[in-house]
């Protein structure tokens, strides 16, 4: 009789256990999720028009490429310069490093532009624009926003007019 519990017990005991491919995978999938829960969801970003007083006050004239999205009117959301790039957000002016190793742009601007939270590329398509004032071309272009994780988190078509 004591024979039959002690199987019983063993048997009970038995139906519970997993292999260890079958833990192994329960663990990567509960690791997998884990890691999921601890990055954040990626932020949005609106960037806002750089005005001519934003313009002023940081003192941005110079020579280089501003981007206008689709719709945007006249108001560019991103500058593109010889050794900086500058975003409005809010009411701040975001400053980028331009990434000397990145393609270089008509009038000095760079294609990659690196800053503290957030990295931008403006990317001209086609070789030639449209000469739209003295000193000025315009470019079909394509501006990228990434933050911190190179997740996009803003990209808009639009015009780059660049020149001095």
């Amino acid at each position: 009789m004591r024979w039959i519990i002690l199987v019983a017990a063993l048997g009970i005991a038995g139906c519970d256990t997993k292999t260890a491919e079958e833990q192994a995978a329960d663990d990567a999938r509960d690791v997998a999720i884990v890691r999921a829960n601890q990055e954040p969801p990626p932020e949005e970003l609106e960037p806002q028009a750089i005005l001519y007083p934003d313009i002023e006050e940081h003192d941005l004239f110079g020579a280089g490429c501003s981007f206008v999205p689709e719709g945007g009117g006249l108001g560019a959301i991103a500058i593109a310069m010889e050794n900086e790039g500058y975003m409005k957000r809010g009411e701040a002016i975001l400053k980028f490093a331009a990434d000397l190793g990145s393609a270089e742009l008509p009038y000095l601007a760079r294609r990659k532009y690196d800053g503290l939270d957030y990295s931008f590329t403006l990317d001209l398509e086609g070789a030639h624009g449209e000469k739209s004032g003295m000193e000025t071309v315009d470019y079909p272009a394509r501006l990228a926003v990434k933050d911190g994780q190179d997740r996009v988190i803003y990209e808009s078509d639009g015009m780059a007019q660049c020149g001095a």
